[in-house]
């Protein structure tokens, strides 16, 4: 399943079911997620995000210099099936997990969190100048 249709089913409030344990299935094949050629950033968060959420992660982007259309959500359980990619960062949100490879990783609290503790933004602007170097 692609990544958009992904994320049509969730903006419908419907679940995504995922096989856990994929060696039951030696037949099965396990689909690959291809990242559309424009993402540059993969944000990595188990939560679904509300409208204040997203507010702060467009402002996030915004000062990343990139726009919400280069930006993609995905859970935690997706990102190993992440295949190509042009990604350029990779931003794990109230989690921890394995990332594409040649990708800027950033870790944070969740966005939930972030909103009310200046000290979270401070520690993930950090992380962000850390690269520009």
């Amino acid at each position: 399943m692609k990544q958009r249709d992904i994320q049509v089913l969730q903006e419908m409030g419907l679940t995504y079911w995922q096989v856990r344990k994929p060696e039951i299935f030696p037949n099965q094949e396990i689909p690959v997620i291809d990242l559309p050629e424009n993402c540059k950033l993969l944000l990595i968060t188990n939560d679904e995000l509300n409208e204040h959420d997203a507010w702060l992660f467009g402002r996030i982007l915004s000062s990343m210099k990139l726009t919400p259309e280069q930006a993609l959500c995905l859970p935690l359980e997706a990102v190993e099936q992440v295949g190509e990619h042009h990604l350029t960062w990779c931003w794990f949100a109230g989690c921890q997990g394995a990332h594409p490879t040649g990708c800027q990783v950033l870790s944070s609290v969740s966005l939930h969190l972030m909103h009310n503790d200046p000290s979270s933004k401070k520690a993930l602007w950090q992380q962000i100048c850390s690269y520009d170097v």
